[in-house]
């Protein structure tokens, strides 16, 4: 059995102990002085990676953490030595999000909360096609190929309270409702990586960068009806910047599938962050819920205000502080 090998049946716990996590922001090097806010992506700390150590420490530390013994392999050529950086003070590290040992855009995918355990080969679901589920796990060929069935069940829904759906005002309605409801839930369908289309830009440039007051229009998972508002986003790039409107067009992809607005502005966050890898990355969001406007409480002037801090927006008092001025600002 190969070392790769058994480093990829260790557990979640006992890979964490081996990634070295040293370049990860801390409260104390975060100061954004305007002489010492220099991205960088190396360690400032002493301790060493598990891949970094000499092979015969490599194998007995994967052995002590697994308890089986492993193949020999041949030792990794010499790294090349260091070049010292120009640079001096402190330095701002990007914010990488560790999930189970790689990072984020390690395999081009698009953030999404977990999948639901559901799957074709679980017991009642073998004939399943898809599922109408959180993140749609078995997506059919179109989603316009769900257009029939969502049909007929509107118009069963229509039967149910009572209507005619053979009446003049509503023998179309079925099929009206099922492509709204396909339009408001479109953000299935979008990916990081198309939305993005590649323009994210080099760029020297490490001050913070804001967009606020981005519509959005949402629907509430737990009544299917519509939530909205606006999103302000905020981050602080690290030699790469997004293209403006593409803040706009992630705001869209997660904001069009059914929602609640706690995770909708983590979603946000956490693409902006896979897309650039900056500093830190902050977005606030204010939704009015018709849930609590046309039903329930009934209170037409509340308003939801969520948040995410990521980075040095989280350890920063006085980055956060910036930003919350910038998008309370008139």
């Amino acid at each position: 059995m190969s070392f790769t090998r058994q480093l990829s049946e260790m557990s979640a716990s006992e890979l964490n102990d081996a990634i070295d996590d040293t370049n990860f922001p801390q409260a104390h090097i975060l100061s954004r002085g305007r002489n010492n806010s220099v991205c960088s992506t190396s360690s400032t700390s002493g301790t060493s990676s598990l891949a970094d150590r000499p092979p015969q420490q490599a194998e007995d530390l994967a052995l002590a953490m697994v308890g089986t013994p492993i193949e020999e392999v041949a030792p990794p050529a010499p790294a090349p030595p260091a070049v010292p950086s120009p640079l001096s003070g402190n330095q701002r590290p990007r914010l990488i999000l560790k999930t189970n040992g790689s990072t984020p855009d390690s395999d081009g995918t698009q953030p999404k909360t977990p999948m639901t355990p559901r799957t074709s080969t679980t017991p009642g679901h073998e004939k399943c096609t898809f599922h109408h589920d959180l993140e749609l796990d078995h997506k059919p060929p179109t989603r316009e190929a769900l257009l029939p069935d969502m049909a007929r069940s509107y118009r069963l829904l229509l039967g149910g309270l009572g209507e005619n759906p053979d009446r003049q005002g509503l023998i179309k309605t079925p099929e009206r409702a099922a492509k709204a409801m396909l339009y408001f839930t479109k953000g299935y369908d979008q990916s990081l990586e198309d939305v993005l289309n590649g323009a994210v830009f080099d760029e020297d440039h490490d001050e913070m960068v804001v967009v606020k007051d981005i519509e959005m229009f949402s629907m509430c998972e737990h009544h299917l009806v519509p939530f909205y508002g606006k999103v302000s986003i905020g981050y602080l790039p690290c030699n790469k910047i997004l293209g403006l409107s593409k803040l706009a067009r992630i705001v869209e992809i997660f904001s069009r599938r059914l929602q609640v607005q706690e995770r909708l502005t983590k979603q946000i966050a956490v693409a902006v962050t896979q897309a650039v890898q900056p500093a830190g990355v902050a977005v606030v969001v204010e939704g009015v819920h018709m849930c609590m406007v046309m039903r329930g409480v009934q209170k037409i002037n509340s308003k939801t205000v969520t948040s995410t801090m990521l980075g040095v927006f989280r350890d920063d008092p006085k980055t956060r502080e910036e930003f919350l001025n910038l998008v309370n600002s008139k």
